[in-house]
């Protein structure tokens, strides 16, 4: 059997030709017109993964920047080095927090410099990143989500065969500290509109069947963002991330392509075992989280649809204090969204959607049952983070609908709306857990009752070409009942959140 490296990259460039609407939002819609130019996915905004080559696809599914630090200056063909700079001005009038007034405003900076050396099937890389939040202050909830000054965020080395032994499969092995983007990227994701994104210590390997099924399985200790204080954060204070060796995260993802009338699957399960560690406190969470997800992609005068149900069970401690109560876990989420692509101008993509994710039935009992959503991403199915970030996959019961358009090739937008009511009125809204600063608002009697409210989300998209971006939102927060009297609710009134921003890659 010969070799198949072309094979690989001819099996990648047929799957993007299929495309002519990726993903399930309006951040990663394709370009319609192949006819006159070859169709490349829009490029996400976030750093690094728009600008490197999958090892055992060999697919070119971003447009190469016309802008590229590479061919500027000139290095030789087994260096990629890239460089890339996000900025968002964001605005909040209005606030559904704990006793909190008014408004806030932020300036989130993102930049990063990525640089891979390839030796045959060998491969080192590193991305050295810096997040910071300016124009914040001590009323803006300041977290490490928000910022991470001066930090490498990869460091790994890994090997790769497009046909290994000509047995006709990839495979792939990643060593180091690396990002894992998995799937729905709603459990395991390499955040995008957040500003510091999750990384881990550990090793992933990777075993393809091209066109027929993939395997991901990893081992690792995630690395905790440093410094954690808010004063620190404030003031931009350096200090070098740090695995956390007590704690381990791993799992297995399987993906199997078109089953039948183009429907594709994935089936997985993650396992965390937390432990603290000397600079940040943990719940010591110990879960087992299977999932599956049946899904078909947009496609022009097509229906598309999405369904993953995720499990969760094991023990968590009530609080972060060390003698804190053991309780046992079980928890669930469901997602659900069904859409159509109309063919005519401007190829208006209709969707319905929701979402279910448990919370916790009774606040004084031995049991758990709110959902946690791991290490994964919330942007694309509940509105923007940042200073925002109203809602999280945890104690939520949300219907909604979406309309994407794409009056142009160049040109994106996006109408989101959504209710949103509390799976369980006793329980809190927002965060992992209801102690700390994590949660929004909590009523444990449940007088208040569960109507959170409704919220709309437009976003709109401009590529000026393929290095540079800009995009624009504006969010609406209407207060339901819930929201305005909640035990220490702030004022009720609706919030408006106002965000523009640029990314500039080469």
């Amino acid at each position: 059997m010969k070799p198949r490296k072309n094979h690989a990259k001819a099996i990648a460039s047929h799957a993007f030709k299929l495309m002519i609407i990726g993903g399930f939002s309006i951040s990663s819609m394709d370009t319609i017109d192949a006819a006159e130019k070859k169709t490349y996915a829009r490029v996400p905004f976030s750093a690094f993964s728009s600008q490197m080559e999958d090892a055992l696809l060999g697919s070119d599914k971003y447009e190469k920047p016309v802008w590229n630090l590479h061919d500027r200056l000139k290095l030789p063909n087994w260096l990629s080095a890239t460089f890339e700079q996000r900025t968002r001005y964001e605005t909040m009038s209005g606030s559904f927090k704990v006793d909190s007034k008014g408004g806030d405003q932020q300036i989130p900076l993102q930049t990063t410099l990525w640089l891979e050396a390839r030796l045959s099937s060998f491969r080192l890389g590193t991305e050295f990143m810096d997040a910071r939040a300016l124009n914040s202050d001590s009323s803006t909830g300041m977290n490490n989500t928000m910022s991470d000054t001066l930090d490498f965020l990869q460091g790994y080395a890994a090997w790769s065969d497009q046909n290994v032994l000509y047995s006709g499969l990839g495979a792939e092995v990643v060593a180091g500290r690396q990002t894992l983007n998995f799937g729905s990227r709603r459990l395991v994701a390499r955040n995008s509109f957040r500003n510091t994104i999750n990384n881990f210590n550990g090793v992933k390997v990777r075993v393809i069947d091209y066109g027929n099924w993939q395997f991901n399985g990893f081992a690792s200790t995630p690395v905790n963002r440093l410094p954690t204080s808010s004063t620190a954060l404030l003031d931009n204070d350096q200090v070098f991330d740090r695995e956390n060796t007590n704690t381990w995260f791993s799992g297995g993802f399987f993906e199997m392509n078109d089953l039948a009338w183009g429907v594709s699957s994935e089936l997985y399960l993650y396992h965390l075992d937390e432990g603290s560690s000397t600079s940040v406190p943990t719940r010591h969470r110990r879960y087992f989280t299977p999932g599956t997800r049946f899904f078909m992609k947009p496609a022009k005068a097509a229906i598309d649809f999405q369904l993953e149900t995720i499990g969760q069970f094991g023990t968590v401690q009530e609080t972060t204090a060390p003698n804190s109560n053991n309780l046992n876990h079980n928890a669930w989420y469901q997602h659900v969204d069904v859409g159509y692509t109309i063919d005519m101008p401007w190829f208006p993509h209709l969707g319905l959607e929701y979402d279910y994710a448990s919370g916790d039935k009774n606040p004084y009992d031995n049991q758990d049952q709110r959902f946690d959503t791991l290490y994964g991403a919330r942007r694309f199915d509940f509105g923007p983070t940042g200073i925002f970030g109203a809602f999280s996959r945890a104690n939520i019961n949300s219907p909604g609908y979406r309309i994407n358009l794409a009056p142009r090739s160049d040109i994106s937008l996006q109408l989101d709306h959504r209710i949103f009511w509390l799976a369980q009125e006793t329980d809190c809204w927002g965060g992992a857990t209801c102690s700390g600063s994590s949660f929004i608002l909590q009523d444990k009697t449940g007088r208040s009752g569960n109507n959170i409210g409704s919220q709309l989300d437009l976003i709109a998209r401009w590529d000026f070409n393929s290095s540079l971006n800009f995009e624009t939102g504006y969010t609406h927060l209407f207060k339901g009942s819930f929201a305005e009297n909640a035990p220490k609710a702030p004022v009720p009134v609706d919030v408006d959140y106002v965000y523009v921003e640029s990314m500039l890659r080469f």
